[in-house]
């Protein structure tokens, strides 16, 4: 499966203002509820496991994944390992608006995610967002897991995994570009529902959503 494209722009600056409840939960160092702590899903596929993206650990790894054709056409992170560690390191040193992650199946890492509050992001701009509203960025590794469903299966086990460790999230949300078709099947294929077109600044985006109330009906 393609992947989806990562924010307009890494937690910084342009981001939207924290509500009561984040600064809260920021004074308690988490945005989204101890990711790290999740533990794994059993999917049909195997043991799956999202694991905080370390750079001094994965950064070679990652950065090959960007350099794969396939996966630069919608990252644009393609080049020197410099280019993704400063991608990545902008959300391990941010705020905890968005924790970057592999995706790890039976033990071995063939995926990265990025899990982020799109309540709290650029993205929020461009859509009518609820609070807590989580958003999924993702990239299959290995050539050999793509386009055999996988992809789907990884979407529909990290929303899950969403929906059970962030009780005050209702809807998980994703933004691929719209020319990106085997990501948008994946996402519809994967229990999400296609919301809306979204113009944002850099593509023209499928508004994803897979809604707490639906989980068990999509």
């Amino acid at each position: 499966m393609s992947p989806t494209r990562p924010p307009v722009d890494p937690p910084g600056d342009d981001t939207l203002d924290l509500r009561v409840d984040d600064l809260v939960a920021l004074l308690d160092g988490d945005l989204l509820d101890s990711v790290a702590a999740w533990g794994p899903a059993e999917t049909p596929v195997g043991s799956f496991q999202l694991v905080p993206v370390r750079l001094e650990r994965d950064l070679p790894l990652v950065a090959r994944w960007m350099n794969d054709p396939a996966v630069a056409a919608f990252w644009e992170l393609a080049g020197p390992d410099t280019v993704t560690a400063d991608h990545v390191r902008a959300q391990l040193e941010g705020d905890g608006r968005s924790v970057p992650c592999l995706g790890v199946l039976d033990g071995t890492p063939m995926s990265y995610f990025e899990i982020y509050r799109a309540d709290l992001d650029p993205l929020a701009r461009y859509y009518p967002a609820r609070p807590h509203d989580t958003g999924i960025h993702l990239l299959i590794g290995g050539v050999t897991d793509r386009g055999r469903g996988v992809g789907t299966t990884l979407l529909r086990a990290v929303a899950d995994l969403v929906l059970d460790h962030r009780p005050r999230c209702t809807r998980v949300v994703a933004e691929p570009d719209i020319l990106n078709t085997p990501s948008v099947s994946a996402f519809l294929s994967g229990g999400f529902r296609y919301a809306a077109e979204v113009d944002l600044p850099d593509k023209r985006a499928a508004l994803m959503i897979r809604d707490r109330a639906l989980r068990h009906v999509l």
